[in-house]
């Protein structure tokens, strides 16, 4: 091989390379323009828009141009392949041609894959999050908008009344929620770069700059087809609104207020709509608007003086403004006030708001919100750095990587009460308490009064579980303690690796593989179906109401014992691949070792809608829920929300159910997270 060949070849490459990388990131240098304050800059290179449309085009365009220079390397290594055949290439005789440009492709390829931004977006009653991967998560009452588990390479998303609306990477779109008026039927939707959502309809803003809208038209508001040299769109209660490239405005639907009055704005570089009222971003960062809401004129809500606006939102009653400070503003009508308290908003780098509520995205990719919070759409504030979850009959427990403890739920019996604990290793959640496991192998108890008294004395406790009434260690030396009248039953028991509780008996795993098991279902009538003497080659064993769950070494499981619901719980035959195994009143969950999870039982409450989940690395099962803690120390839930047991994670979402607060508790300082929600099921997560 000819140094001169070889150096002609990597010069060649390494300037295709940075090429790519110059185009894939051109639209992403338009946006971080913005955010450090150069707004002309940005407006040059696409304009700024409040959905990113200007700077996602831009991105677009220079993916366009980045893929056809990764063509050109793709060309050189086919030529190269020739050259191998014996025929007349571009490296006539190069062979070293072929795994050198393969070497460059390999590494090259990424630079073409866009990062999502994430992002919020606040339906009626509903808050949906865009995550960096392209997934994404939703909480409230969005009555069939919430079914978002499955998306993937999303880009954007948008909230309407009762749908949620996801744009995909390659310009397609999908939607979930109700279909009464055609809202949801985006399958014809092609080429699109940002979606807009109104009461009853999409607005879609296609690559070549023109619009298409699907849903309900009762006011004109579909009336988009002559609209070009479009950079935004946004939708309102009845209307839609496009900001062209030029800065100026057109608007279409219901004008009853005088929303649609827009033909004389100029300058705008971001355009929203919500109730009644149409707002439009200056250039200058001033804002603008036209129209009213439901109460009172829009002269009440005295915009006039905000100034270093970069985005905007308006809700049903409200308007609110994000400054370049990573503040927020807002202003709502006195009438109809949300109590949208933003006031100790910081850090915040994008915003949303809702039928009677707001969110906004911290720099941090953690959420905020604030407002009506009866759906639980503002179950989003941040737990962070979890590193183990437990669960009762009606209450959720996380250990934080400080030691610390977190809990949510059912407190009648104080389980929820561990805001005090420290050093904590290990937690576990019986029926009506919660027991944690201190770093000098002492033990502590929240609720059910007779198991702190017991395990007052406890020492050198290496593993803690509960169930029903009872608590249960595991002691250094492979013996057992218990609290409950089946304690004496453990007093024998020697080389014991791991304990498990169900309600009325306790279990132990043995380091040979062997399991013992004592109590009510093991020794009275139903030990025929709990008889664990002959399992063998066991690594984890799992107990709760009456039945007892044992994982294998070879990822199998097996499970006994009686069911009071599906006795399906117990159908584990064909399950492989487990690294872990937990089990509710009436359902088992399994993790399999590529993170996902698996689970059989009874579904009344959704406990078994984990088809999703990935990248988890523990589950939980509750009395009739289930949490998976995943590998970035955030949490992913379903199941039964009804006393808020699910309700208190990072950015908690609900996925469906009545999200109805029963708890008798004044949740008006519930956007915490430490209580209210309610409902049939959430995902959690950050938005990271």
């Amino acid at each position: 091989m000819k140094k001169n060949e070889l150096t002609i070849t990597v010069a060649i490459l390494l300037t295709l390379y940075a090429l790519i990388n110059l185009g894939a990131g051109y639209g992403q240098f338009a946006k971080d323009s913005l955010v450090s304050g150069t707004e002309s800059l940005a407006a040059d290179m696409g304009q700024w828009a409040g959905d990113e449309a200007g700077s996602k085009r831009v991105r677009n365009q220079g993916m366009e141009a980045s893929t056809i220079l990764y063509g050109i390397a793709i060309f050189i290594l086919a030529t190269g392949v020739l050259d191998l055949t014996g025929s007349v290439g571009l490296f006539a005789g190069a062979r070293w041609a072929v795994p050198l440009v393969a070497f460059f492709l390999f590494f090259s390829k990424p630079a073409l894959v866009s990062a999502t931004e994430p992002m919020v977006a606040a339906g009626s009653h509903h808050t949906v999050g865009l995550k960096s991967d392209g997934a994404v998560v939703a909480v409230g009452d969005g009555n069939g908008g919430l079914d978002v588990s499955g998306w993937s390479d999303i880009i954007q998303v948008a909230a309407g009344d009762n749908y949620t609306f996801g744009l995909k990477n390659d310009g397609t779109v999908v939607a979930s929620g109700f279909n009464v008026r055609f809202e949801t039927d985006v399958s014809g939707l092609i080429d699109v770069i940002q979606v807009a959502a109104g009461f009853n309809h999409i607005v879609a803003l296609k690559s070549d700059g023109t619009v298409e809208a699907v849903g309900y038209n009762t006011h004109g508001q579909l009336n988009i087809s002559g609209w070009t040299d479009i950079i935004q769109v946004a939708a309102g209660t009845h209307n839609s609104v496009g900001l062209k490239s030029d800065g100026t405005v057109v608007a279409v639907g219901h004008d009853e207020y005088e929303e649609l009055e827009v033909d004389d704005w100029t300058e705008i570089i971001q355009v929203a709509t919500g109730g009644y009222c149409t707002v439009g971003l200056k250039s200058d960062g001033t804002v603008v608007a036209v129209g009213h809401g439901i109460s009172d004129s829009l002269d009440e809500l005295e915009i006039t003086g905000w100034t270093d606006i970069i985005q905007i939102a308006v809700g049903y009653n409200h308007i609110i403004g994000l400054k370049s400070d990573g503040t927020v503003v807002v202003a709502e009508h006195s009438i109809v006030a949300c109590q949208l308290d933003v006031s100790g908003w910081t850090d915040i780098t994008q915003i949303s708001a809702g039928y009677s509520h707001v969110v906004g995205l911290k720099s941090d990719g953690t959420v905020v919100a604030a407002g009506d919070n009866e759906y639980g759409e503002l179950q989003v504030a941040g737990w962070t750095g979890i590193i183990q979850v437990a669960t009762g009959n009606d209450h959720t427990v996380g250990l934080k990587s400080d030691g610390t403890v977190v809990a949510a739920g059912d407190n009648e019996n104080g389980e929820l009460e561990v805001a005090g604990w420290s050093d904590i290793i290990q937690v576990a959640a019986g029926g009506n308490h919660t027991v944690g496991l201190k770093s000098d192998g002492t033990v502590v108890v929240a609720g059910n009064s007779h198991c702190s008294i017991f395990v007052a004395d406890w020492t050198d406790i290496i593993q803690i579980a509960a169930g029903g009434d009872n608590a249960v260690g595991l002691k250094s030396d492979g013996t057992v303690v218990a609290v409950d009248y089946i304690s004496p039953g453990v007093t024998a028991w020697t080389d014991i690796v791991q304990v498990a509780a169900g309600d009325y008996h306790i279990v132990g795993l043995k380091n040979d593989g062997t399991v013992m098991a004592v109590g009510d279902y093991v020794t009275g009538d139903y030990v025929t179906g709990t008889d664990v003497s002959s399992w063998t080659d066991i690594i984890q064993v799992a107990a709760r109401a009456s039945h007892i769950i044992g994982l294998r070494s070879d990822g199998t499981v097996v499970a006994v014992g009686y069911i009071y619901g599906s006795r399906d719980a117990l159908e584990v035959d064909g399950w492989t691949g487990i690294i872990q195994v937990a089990t509710g009143n009436d359902h088992t969950v399994g993790l399999k070792n590529d993170g996902t999870v698996v689970a059989v039982g009874d579904n009344e409450n959704g406990e078994l809608e984990v088809a999703g989940w990935s990248d988890i690395i523990q589950v939980a099962a509750g009395g009739n829920h289930t949490v998976g803690l995943k590998g970035d120390a955030t949490i992913m839930a379903i199941g039964d929300n009804s006393i808020g047991q699910l309700s208190f994670f990072t950015n908690p979402l609900l996925v469906s159910g009545d999200s109805s607060d029963d708890d008798g508790d004044d949740d008006s300082d519930d956007s915490d997270g430490s209580d209210g929600g309610g409902g049939g099921g959430c995902f959690i997560n950050t938005l990271k």
